[in-house]
């Protein structure tokens, strides 16, 4: 099935509109002779990158979890799972992260908050850096994008993803309702409330479609490399998923967070994914036993629901790779499997609101994790999306690929980062990097080395910092104002023991690297934002 490439987003008639369609029409043509350069070179790997939103680390059974993720957990028994990868804390740097190679701010998508902004809280900019499709699609990949986007500045098409390197595009700005989403980008095509025709859930239409892009591929394109960029909206609220996958998971977390962290944390210990304490249950989370049955019964129905919603995500990721064997692809195709930042401890009700009388996880009900799932999610860590301690920034990164990846269910210790995924993708194409770029490749790692890492790790989302060198990590949260807190991972990856006291020299240099970067990353203090420009202000504790 064919679909046309004439922007409808920017159908304003007259020149700008002509203008548009041309530019589409002459990018083909400029790739050309790169594309042809590439071809001649040694055979590369298919990249299918595959990203959730707001899953905690120990959320995947492989990691550790209770929540049935068969397809995963296979991948991962015949791949390689990184223990200590992280995002940047929350969903579009991340993403920005992820595309570029770059530090969210050195992307300028700290925030976006628009041209009148600082240049690292403007916005996607095409002219800041490319994007990794625009890359491996010059140099002769076929390029596919499903699911949210997250990027983009609306009114301007060239910063959607068919703007963006992009052959194909499925599209969903933000998620809304699972069931029945407010807009969808079929291509260059809006579709509105694509649920009004029933049996419609967005997890499952982004896999059909996955699967449907990869048909096309082998029927038109067979022979070239493609990159696909799945970008998932499960599990981030509002909390939908399919009754019969709810069903699966009622009851089952009756026990309460604070057993489950427990046994998560048993499990991931006896895995060798961690080797700390598990941190205390966050101040904001009730004792599980001091919740009434009423509240226990609802709390279980909670976590139902976010489980069901990652258990659709594997079912979706066990057809894709079954599609992949059916073309004899998978052999050749690297999987990367990630989580945008941990999960969330915000309660919100927005878009179509909430009724309290429909069914558990319907199209009709709006609910968040909140902080006592949340807290269980990133067992064994601190803090949720959004801060930068631990539970915030660290994700499960699962590497399949059995011409490329040496492990078979094994894990690496090795320190990553989103900003590491472009270069990897590149150094494994063949591609030149980009003279800016703040990411390493994990290629060796794949290989069995240990690779030459980052000299330092750096974070900051709204005024929330951190800093990673070796085993220490400096790191704040905005509530505290300057106020540093100094950890030592080996052992204390949960950041139970404070060592700012016993190390000033340390929390001296690690604030003055940080500060460096700081100054030329382009952060700006948060409290010195106008109201206007303080951005989402949302609710992150539990009622």
């Amino acid at each position: 099935m064919s679909f046309p490439r004439i922007s409808r987003l920017s159908a304003n008639g007259g020149l700008g509109s002509f203008l548009t369609v041309l530019l589409f029409a002459l990018v083909p043509a400029f790739r050309t002779v790169r594309a042809a350069e590439a071809k001649e070179k040694a055979p590369r790997p298919n990249v299918l990158l595959i990203m959730v939103d707001d899953m905690g680390f120990s959320d995947l059974g492989c990691y550790g979890g209770e929540i049935d993720t068969p397809n995963l957990d296979a991948l991962a028994a015949d791949g390689l799972r990184f223990t200590q990868f992280y995002n940047t804390g929350r969903c579009w740097p991340t993403r920005a992260s992820l595309v570029t190679g770059l530090y969210p701010h050195e992307a300028g998508n700290a925030m976006r908050y628009g041209d009148s902004a600082p240049p690292a809280y403007r916005g996607t900019n095409k002219a800041v850096a490319p994007m990794v499709s625009e890359l491996l699609h010059d140099a002769g990949y076929r390029t596919y994008h499903v699911g949210k986007w997250h990027l983009d500045k609306p009114k301007e098409p060239e910063t959607w993803p068919l703007g963006r390197g992009y052959d194909r595009s499925y599209a969903i700005r933000q998620q809304d309702n699972f069931f029945n989403p407010k807009i969808m980008y079929d291509e260059h095509f809006v579709v509105k409330r694509p649920g009004d025709q029933g049996n419609y859930y967005v997890t499952t239409a982004l896999t059909e479609r996955t699967v449907h892009y990869l048909d096309e591929h082998q029927t038109y394109h067979k022979g070239e490399p493609f990159f696909i960029y799945l970008a998932h909206t499960a599990p981030h609220f509002p909390l939908h998923a399919l009754a019969e996958d709810v069903a699966r998971f009622r009851g089952r977390y009756k026990e309460g967070w604070d057993a489950v962290r427990q046994k998560r944390r048993k499990r991931m210990k006896e895995m060798g994914i961690i080797d700390c304490d598990l941190s205390e249950r966050d101040p904001d989370a009730a004792a599980w036993d001091s919740l009434s049955e009423e509240e226990k019964d609802m709390w279980d129905g909670r976590m139902a629901v976010h489980a069901a919603m990652i258990y659709r995500v594997d079912v979706g990721v066990g057809q894709i790779v079954k599609k992949l064997e059916q073309m004899g692809a998978l052999e050749d195709t690297l999987i990367l499997f990630l989580s945008d930042n941990g999960a969330s401890a915000e309660y919100i009700v927005r878009g179509d609101g909430h009724d309290p009388n429909a069914p558990l996880g319907s199209g009709d009900t709006y609910r968040c994790l909140e902080v006592g799932w949340a807290n269980a999610a990133n067992t064994p860590f601190r803090m949720h999306k959004i801060w930068v301690h631990e539970g915030g920034i660290s994700t499960p990164l699962i590497a399949h690929w059995p011409k490329g990846v040496k492990a078979r269910g094994e894990l690496t210790p090795q320190p990553g980062h989103v900003i590491d995924v472009v270069p990897t993708l590149l150094d494994l194409a063949g591609v030149e990097e980009p003279e800016k770029m703040s990411g390493l490749s994990l290629a060796p790692i794949f290989k069995g080395e240990t690779r030459k890492g980052h000299e330092q790790i750096y974070w900051e989302h709204q005024g929330n910092r951190a800093i990673r060198q070796g085993d220490w990590k400096l790191v704040s949260q905005h509530e505290t104002g300057d106020q540093w807190e100094l950890y030592n991972l080996d052992g204390d990856r949960s950041e139970m023991h404070d060592l700012v006291d016993q190390y000033p020299e340390k929390v001296k240099e690690l604030n003055r690297l940080w500060q460096d970067w700081a100054d030329q990353a382009g952060v700006v203090k948060w409290g010195s934002f106008p109201e206007s420009l303080r951005g989402p202000g949302g609710e992150y504790r539990q009622k």
